[in-house]
């Protein structure tokens, strides 16, 4: 079913609080943008935002997609955060099990049932 595996990606994100990256990942997963999203942390982030470093605890998401879906999830990202510059990185999957990529690649189908 699934294409080879560079057809699909893993994307990062993070949000401030439980409640978002709750929000974020049942978000993406019911909208069939990603199949799977793990919620990692918390995690302490420094960064420089508007002329500061920052440091501040957030969560990391780890998301599960493939590349035609990645476009969609990412403005479903911009769309749900809060923060108005979310990190967005998609990363190329390089190999993975067949059969965990054709059930990923049916989790996200766009002709695919609820």
């Amino acid at each position: 079913m699934a294409d080879d595996a560079a057809s699909f990606r893993v994307v990062l994100t993070t949000a401030d609080s439980p409640e978002l990256a709750e929000s974020l990942a049942r978000g993406l997963v019911e909208r069939r943008l990603a199949a799977c999203v793990n919620i990692v942390g918390p995690i302490r982030s420094i960064y420089r935002w508007q002329g500061r470093v920052v440091s501040d605890e957030e969560r990391l998401l780890v998301i599960k997609t493939t590349a035609c879906r990645f476009p969609a999830l990412s403005e479903a990202i911009r769309e749900l955060h809060s923060y108005e510059v979310p990190e967005v990185l998609a990363l190329a999957v390089e190999a993975g099990d067949q059969r965990y990529l054709d059930w990923l690649a049916g989790c996200v189908a766009v002709d695919a049932t609820p």
